[in-house]
């Protein structure tokens, strides 16, 4: 736990310093990498203890999924539940939060079962589950059609999770429901910090190294709340940026503050995503290049193109990430502070939980 109004010094190569303001938590997990961006296919299910799998049912003990492994003949062949309907599922916990590139599938070993389609839901916690989506639906994999081939299938986009659960949707009409599976991915890393709704982290940065035609900020945040501020940056004249949550969608406010000196398109105010108080994770990114704006929230882009004013913003050279440190500066917002998890903040490349962890 860090203590409030901590100015630290960094690196002389860089001169970036950090003020904690109120009560900050900062969880970080950083653990051996066993891929990278560029190599993350390592197999993540063959090395797990039988207590990581787990399912609806199963048919016998022989059935169990800890019996489920990728061309493994261990009991009858892989797991088979007790009754073949669409409310059976098998599940993996790989230990902690995992990036999952790909799935490989088969049938039970030397049997007429195998499931023909599936679908994949993931969770962090094991309770509160999502469902992998693909083309903006939820996507049904394509599963086997016999006992024995593997077919695997690399992922549209990687997966963030701790917990993977395999949900059959049809079969072989000639038996049951059968799988043997595997996941490739790598370790997650991860930088994690924690907000209570009374705090904020503000980040400096030295006006030397400002390029002033470019920002891109990116970060993931959780939450149960529908409401609060995720990030502020804010200039002497009122002119100021603003990352709001409110009723569970994202709203990026850029507001010219002096509207005698910019007389028109004094406030653009862009909207994102729904229901993003799910306890998910979602990822924001806000790249500003010149009078070009994208925000993207998740994987849903709105681009615009602000007019001439927005090139005379007049930000001072501070980022305040989960709500407004001084309250009242911007008077039509709520101020209602973040509540949740920021996960891997990065400012124009900057880790700044890595810098707050390190003081």
């Amino acid at each position: 736990l860090l203590g409030a109004s901590m100015n630290v010094n960094m690196d002389s190569a860089t001169e970036i310093f950090l003020k904690l303001l109120f009560l900050l938590s900062v969880h970080h997990r950083h653990t051996a990498v066993a891929g990278n961006k560029y190599n993350c296919d390592g197999q993540l299910v063959s090395a797990l203890p039988q207590s990581s799998f787990s399912s609806s049912s199963e048919l016998s003990s022989s059935h169990s999924p800890g019996f489920a492994r990728l061309n493994r003949r261990e009991g009858a062949g892989g797991w088979s539940p007790l009754v073949s309907n669409k409310y059976q599922w098998l599940q993996i916990d790989l230990g902690e939060r995992t990036e999952i590139t790909a799935v490989a599938t088969q049938g039970g070993y030397g049997s007429s079962d195998w499931v023909t389609s599936y679908l994949l839901m993931f969770s962090d916690s094991g309770r509160n589950w999502k469902q992998y989506r693909q083309e903006e639906s939820i996507w049904a994999f394509p599963g086997n059609t016999n006992a024995d081939s593997v077919v695997y299938y690399k992922l549209q986009h990687s997966i963030k999770a701790r917990f993977l659960r395999f949900v059959p949707l049809d079969w072989n009409p000639n038996g049951r429901i059968g799988m043997r599976i595997e996941v490739y991915g790598c370790t997650y890393r991860s930088e994690v910090v924690g907000f209570d709704g009374k705090s904020c982290l503000i980040y400096t940065l030295n006006k030397k190294l400002i390029n002033a035609l470019k920002d891109v900020i990116s970060l993931k945040f959780k939450t149960m709340q529908s409401d609060g501020i995720l990030l502020h940056r804010e200039g002497q004249n009122g002119d100021h940026i603003t990352l709001e949550l409110t009723k569970g969608k994202l709203s990026l406010l850029i507001n010219l503050g002096d509207t005698k000196t910019h007389p028109s398109n004094a406030q653009i105010n862009i909207t994102l995503g729904s229901l993003l108080d799910d306890q998910h994770w979602h990822s924001v990114l806000i790249e500003h290049f010149n009078n070009q704006v994208n925000f993207t929230v998740d994987k849903h882009t709105h681009h615009f193109h602000a007019k001439g004013e927005f090139s005379y913003l007049d930000l001072d050279y501070e980022l305040s990430f989960g709500g407004i440190p001084v309250p009242g500066k911007s008077g039509t917002l709520s101020h209602r502070n973040f509540h949740g998890c920021f996960e891997n903040i990065y400012y124009n490349g900057v880790n700044i939980i890595d810098l707050a962890r390190r003081h």
